[in-house]
């Protein structure tokens, strides 16, 4: 595992994803450094709003699809974020109430607001873990407190695979968590796509994340995005844009998202 910024002292100087996030769904949890970050992301590409709200849509939607459809009863959301409306957990119970839900991050405020904010149902069950995503043996073991890692688990990784650089070995991170669960479980992820974004918005993003965040950005291209479902079955559409996957009532219109998605169900 790479020491960068896993173990650093928090510093509300420096711009975090999940805050960052958080700031342009309307949220209260950001700093300064978050919302001059996010406002040179916006720069960069305009359609940056879009796409996060396109993004939160997409994981509604792949929760919604994973509770009815897949018969999914047990979550495992890995960079989870601060809680907003329509959470995993909130979804999937809406639905299942006896759904287990896990959530996953290694920031110390979205952390410490997702374990004062996040009630469950009384039929299910939540926690939420401090942990790291380059990590995934100590993020089974946590998740094993609640979850039963014998029975069918949907793992979602929405728009934090970005923030893995290739030299912490993302795809090997993956395969790491797919084979601590059964078939019949579930992957599901959002991804900077680097053929959604303009070269130069591209180059301006990653030059962003050196400058101000705390996590490094990578984009990867539509077949990078699609290895990381190897042994796995495609739901269909497969890999397509967030606003494409199943689209409904939540989906935003009107725009094109910088992020692939998909959901894969494990053979």
């Amino acid at each position: 595992m790479s020491g960068e910024d896993r173990h650093q002292a928090f510093d509300p100087g420096q711009a975090h994803q999940a805050r960052m996030y958080d700031y342009m769904l309307g949220g209260r949890d950001n700093y300064a450094a978050d919302r001059a970050a996010a406002a040179e992301w916006v720069k960069a590409d305009p359609s940056t709003p879009f796409t996060v709200r396109a993004n939160r849509a997409f994981l509604g939607r792949a929760v919604r699809y994973l509770a009815a459809e897949g018969g999914i009863r047990q979550f495992l959301d890995i960079g989870a974020g601060i809680p907003t409306a329509g959470n995993t957990h909130q979804v999937a119970q809406e639905i299942a109430p006896d759904s287990r839900v896990v959530y996953v991050d290694y920031d110390p405020v979205v952390v410490a607001h997702g374990r004062a904010l996040l009630t469950s149902s009384e039929a299910g069950a939540i926690e939420y873990v401090d942990s790291d995503l380059r990590d995934p043996g100590a993020i089974l073991d946590q998740a094993g407190r609640l979850l039963d890692f014998t029975r069918p688990v949907a793992i979602t990784l929405v728009a934090i695979l970005h923030a893995i650089p290739g030299s912490d070995d993302p795809h090997g991170i993956v395969s790491a968590l797919l084979d601590a669960v059964p078939s019949g479980s579930y992957l599901a992820l959002s991804h900077l796509g680097s053929d959604l974004v303009a070269h130069g918005a591209r180059d301006e993003m990653e030059g962003i994340s050196r400058r101000s965040m705390r996590q490094r950005i990578s984009a990867r291209g539509r077949e990078e995005v699609a290895r990381f479902f190897d042994g796995t079955d495609l739901v269909d559409p497969g890999v397509v844009r967030l606003e494409q996957w199943r689209p409904d009532a939540t989906a935003p219109a009107g725009q094109e998202s910088f992020l692939w998605c998909a959901l894969g169900r494990k053979r």
